[in-house]
């Protein structure tokens, strides 16, 4: 079972997130457990103070180091091997599909949630094993963050989701993104579905769907096919791509 940890200064946040949908599933599946910190219990100040004006002078409060030091030792005491210490944060890593695969495989995550200015920078050099964020955009608090890359996590572990292979064709598992998906009715204010989709072809439909995902990765993500794996078929769309927008 994975253990996850989170280390915030409102909690309450949290409460529906990890009690609904696929994060209840885990729970129930016994493949993940959640408890969540407010680690302004872990401060030594008569009023519960978490942060500070930072040396030098500057705009903004400085998360203390204290507090997060405490936090992560009592919630990490116990645990077997080395936990992730992840801290969410706009300097980060970037946060990817593969960053959530390699972080699936480990026993225990503990996220760090801040607020205000930053963090002391001895809470990055000493405390914490990745920095991550979701993206070039800036956030009240790691809460939300937090919760994205959890959801991500957790729903690539094992019996988490009814069909494993959701979690193996998702937008992203195979480099690009995930082909047009369609249900009934076959047609729909005169719009129809592809009929390769109706032939039971399943090798023609494997065919479309690879053929699909290439043309939606080339025209929305374009960057992606650099380092995706493409199959000799796909490197043939590449080249036919290229010289089409060439």
């Amino acid at each position: 079972m994975m253990k996850i940890d989170v280390l915030s200064l409102f909690p309450e946040m949290f409460e529906g997130v990890l009690h609904s949908s696929i994060m209840k599933k885990a729970q129930e599946q016994q493949a993940a457990s959640f408890k969540v910190t407010d680690f302004r219990d872990f401060s030594t100040n008569k009023h519960r103070k978490v942060d500070d004006y930072p040396y030098g002078g500057g705009a903004g409060m400085v998360l203390k180091p204290e507090p997060l030091f405490a936090a992560v030792e009592a919630v990490t005491n116990t645990s077997n091997g080395k936990p992730r210490v992840i801290l969410m944060c706009p300097q980060g890593e970037r946060f990817t599909q593969k960053k959530a695969e390699e972080l699936a495989k480990e026993q225990h995550l503990v996220f760090i949630c801040g607020h205000y200015e930053g963090y002391d920078e001895r809470i990055r050099e000493y405390l914490v094993t990745d920095e991550i964020s979701l993206g070039d955009f800036v956030l009240t608090g790691g809460e939300v963050a937090s919760m994205a890359i959890i959801d991500s996590v957790v729903r690539l572990l094992p019996d988490v989701l009814g069909n494993d292979q959701s979690a193996v064709h998702d937008s992203f598992s195979t480099g690009m993104l995930e082909h047009p998906q369609y249900t009934r009715p076959a047609t729909f204010n005169g719009l129809e579905v592809p009929s390769v989709l109706l032939s039971g072809n399943h090798a023609e439909i494997d065919k479309w769907r690879e053929e699909q995902a290439f043309i939606r990765t080339a025209q929305r993500r374009p960057e992606l096919l650099q380092e995706a794996p493409l199959t000799d078929y796909q490197k043939k769309l590449y080249q036919q791509w290229k010289q089409k927008r060439d």
